[in-house]
């Protein structure tokens, strides 16, 4: 729902009544993810997508039908590899789309959600999509960290819900979770789809150069706060990184701790080390090593490096720690220019993200998404 959120909001405080289909759970290769949604204005003006155009059709009347019927759908598209094209999902995933109705009076707590989303404040919308009584359906929980809204009509089923909704915020992930139909944790017949709005995952960009600078745009291009840090004032200013959200001056290695000892870094948090300065990079890497972080990279040749590793063994790191390490940074991609080197490393993120191997598709076989 990230993408049509302001959409929805807009039209919800005009007193509208939409529809809107949201991806609860993916199979196969998939064209969208969970969480994805469709919204179906009044006017018929559509936001959002849903599948990258293969059911949107589909989805659009479901959404007209919501509206007009005040009930809930849980639609599945998509059947095997050799028949998907038939039925709309050419990829040949399979994707299960909820379809309901959103006004003020099913969704009372949605300014309260728009206005966590706005000022970073992690939020999940729960919503009961399958249940074996029908008037369980659509039932909804707003959850935060320290506090909920809304409700399922059973305090067992809250608990639980609550419980595993912040699991899953406190992760950043979006998801449908199975329970019995009061909320049993080994029971079955009830979902329940967590729809995470959690704040950007940081990117951290140390060292104010010229491939810092693609380095930001590629942040920003991805979804990620971006901060570019560097000691040197006449370096660090924000007429040299425009896409930067943030320009810090000061020592790598003490804005790092000072992030991590105020808990603003946390196991989706991209660092780049772009300086390959020794005075500079080694006091950085010795805090960054010892903290959960989602990945941590270094610029440099391999010689670099060996004399990088050198230092940080003599400077008490073990070899697990050492093992964090991305370095030579990126991938092989055989990049040269600044852009192209900060796609190289764009693309090892996102690889140790998903599990990719970072090989050509069209030499591999099998599924592309597992």
């Amino acid at each position: 729902m990230h993408d049509v959120l302001e959409e929805l909001h807009r039209r919800w405080s005009a007193g509208e009544t939409v529809g809107l289909g949201t991806v609860v759970s993916t199979f196969s290769s998939a064209p969208r993810a969970p969480g994805a949604a469709m919204l179906v204005g009044a006017d018929g003006a559509v936001t959002g997508s849903v599948s990258g155009g293969c059911v949107e059709g589909a989805v659009y009347e479901l959404a007209q039908q919501a509206v007009a019927e005040r009930t809930p759908v849980l639609q599945r598209f998509g059947v095997s590899d050799d028949d998907a094209f038939a039925v709309g999902l050419t990829c040949g995933g399979i994707i299960d789309v909820y379809v309901e109705h959103i006004d003020a009076d099913s969704m009372p707590e949605l300014p309260a959600v728009v206005e966590s989303v706005r000022g970073g404040e992690p939020v999940a919308v729960v919503t009961v999509v399958e249940h074996p009584q029908p008037e369980w359906v659509g039932r909804r929980m707003i959850v935060w960290p320290d506090r909920v809204a809304g409700g399922l009509g059973s305090a067992r089923a809250e608990d639980a819900v609550a419980d595993d909704a912040r699991g899953l915020l406190a992760g950043g992930r979006t998801g449908l979770l199975h329970y019995g139909p009061d909320g049993q944790r080994r029971g079955e017949g009830m979902a329940v789809f967590v729809n995470s709005f959690e704040p950007r995952p940081r990117l951290l960009v140390f060292g104010a150069i010229d491939f810092a600078a693609a380095m930001a745009r590629m942040g920003a291009y991805l979804g990620y706060q971006v901060t570019v840090c560097d000691a040197r004032p006449v370096f660090a200013t924000s007429a040299r990184f425009p896409e930067a959200d943030e320009v810090v001056v000061d020592w790598p290695h003490r804005y790092l701790a000072a992030e991590a000892e105020a808990g603003r870094l946390n196991q989706r948090t991209v660092v780049t080390v772009l300086t390959h300065d020794p005075k500079f990079d080694v006091p950085l890497l010795e805090v960054a090593l010892r903290l959960e972080l989602g990945y941590v990279g270094a610029m440099g040749s391999r010689r670099t490096h060996e004399d990088r590793l050198a230092r940080l063994r003599e400077a008490g790191l073990t070899e697990a720690e050492l093992k964090k390490l991305s370095s030579p940074i990126g991938l092989d991609l055989g990049a040269r220019t600044p852009e192209e080197t900060a796609v190289s490393i764009a693309a090892e993120v996102i690889a140790l993200r998903w599990g990719g191997g970072g090989r050509r598709l069209t030499d591999t076989e099998g599924r592309i998404h597992g």
